[in-house]
């Protein structure tokens, strides 16, 4: 059959007549299209099925990319820098062990209060007390508060606080007033609170 005729058969078609129960009677460029037709659609349904969600997964790395980039520069700019890293962490580590070992156990406080109290006396000194306070547990040390009260003339004092600064253990002082003591001016009384500090092992429990 020419394609002519066919054509022509095909304009002469009254589509409301075609019943799809009859479809292999009908022109065979009427059957060649609704093939395509359905090919289309089928193609069309597999993309959307199969294409779709691969292509939502591709824009989310696409949108994730600038961030993975950044994240591999930063970790390759650590690995060059590793061993220069490590060298300040041994550095940090080393200063850390000598500032703990410039921080008293609990056991060694008694003693501190006596190094105090010789420091006192070496600068003639009068005592009035020296008197401990409860602890105070922080974060990574725990604090030792006491308080200091002692009387002499302003240049005594004045080494006396000089002495205390220069403790092999660390003591920071706070809260001085200095007051007269006497009518002669001459003397003082020195008031204030001093503070010691100890490491705080992990896991150990305030007090």
């Amino acid at each position: 059959m020419s394609l002519n005729a066919e054509m022509r058969r095909l304009r002469e078609l009254d589509w409301r007549e075609l019943d799809i129960k009859e479809a292999g009677v009908w022109p065979w460029s009427l059957q060649l299209l609704l093939c395509l037709v359905l090919l289309g659609v089928t193609f069309f349904a597999m993309h959307w099925y199969l294409a779709g969600p691969a292509k939502e997964q591709l824009e989310q790395v696409r949108a994730e990319e600038p961030q993975l980039i950044r994240d591999y520069r930063s970790k390759a700019a650590q690995a060059a820098n590793l061993e220069a890293m490590r060298e300040q962490m041994d550095v940090l580590e080393a200063r850390m062990d000598t500032l703990r070992e410039m921080l008293p156990s609990g056991a060694e406080v008694p003693a501190l209060i006596d190094n105090i109290t010789e420091t006192a006396l070496d600068n003639q000194l009068a005592i009035d007390y020296i008197r401990l306070r409860g602890t105070a547990a922080r974060e990574h040390y725990v604090e030792q508060p006491f308080d200091i009260q002692v009387r002499g003339d302003y240049h005594r004092i004045a080494a006396f606080l000089a002495g205390v600064a220069g403790l092999p253990r660390i003591v920071t002082l706070h809260d001085m007033t200095l007051a007269p003591e006497g009518g002669d001016g001459q003397n003082l009384r020195l008031s204030m609170l001093a503070r010691t500090y100890s490491y705080r092992q992990s896991g150990e429990g305030g007090s």
